[in-house]
């Protein structure tokens, strides 16, 4: 399977499904930025419920850019404030601090551009997997992709995911399973299991 996706922040499970499964990836990376989306916005797990965690950015609706143009306001604290949220919601799972270490320079580094942060955090998340894969980028936008499955549409907050498989999360003992969460939820609570549980999904996404 050859999987055309959009680089997010922190990718949800069912988007980094079609990385675990695909024999290649291609990256879009010649696309119209759109707001409303995953792009750069996660979802985590934290006490109180689902959390999500967006990166601000500089855009405006009226000029229309390019995905890899658009900046990151670093004028607001966006990296502390993000980290403290995944500690606070992750220091009791089993793998969190194992994977910790790796994860400390996409907060510790300024990032220009969402889009060069995105691809750092998918080369941080296949290092932390240890997923032998090299995404390729694409050079132009085909609004129908030839030899690709098209899941670009995975990148849109209004997608509804199929069902998963729970597995345990911090504090499931409050508020039950949720679902299609960050990668980080399966990695910080799976570890080296990971892997093996999003190939176990059998998921329809197209």
């Amino acid at each position: 399977m050859t999987s055309l996706i959009y680089p997010t922040y922190f990718p949800n499970i069912t988007h980094f499904w079609t990385v675990v499964n695909a024999d290649s990836v291609y990256f879009e990376v010649c696309d119209n930025y759109q707001k409303q989306s995953f792009r750069n916005r996660t979802e985590i797990y934290a006490a109180n419920g689902k959390l999500a965690l967006t990166v601000p950015v500089s855009y405006s609706q009226k000029n229309r850019q390019l995905y890899k143009d658009v900046k990151i306001a670093n004028e607001e604290p966006w990296q502390i404030q993000h980290l403290k949220s995944l500690q606070s919601a992750y220091s009791m799972s089993p793998f969190f601090e194992y994977y910790l270490d790796e994860l400390m320079p996409l907060f510790e580094k300024e990032f220009n551009y969402i889009l060069d942060l995105n691809l750092k955090c998918f080369d941080v998340l296949l290092n932390s997997l240890q997923l032998d894969l090299s995404p390729v980028h694409t050079t132009t936008f085909e609004k129908e992709p030839v030899n690709k499955i098209d899941f670009r549409h995975l990148a849109q907050r209004k997608f509804e995911a199929p069902t998963l498989q729970p597995y345990t999360q911090v504090f499931t003992e409050k508020h039950g399973f949720i679902p299609n969460l960050s990668i980080l939820d399966v990695l910080f609570n799976e570890g080296p299991n990971t892997e093996l549980y999003l190939k176990r999904q059998d998921l329809t996404l197209v």
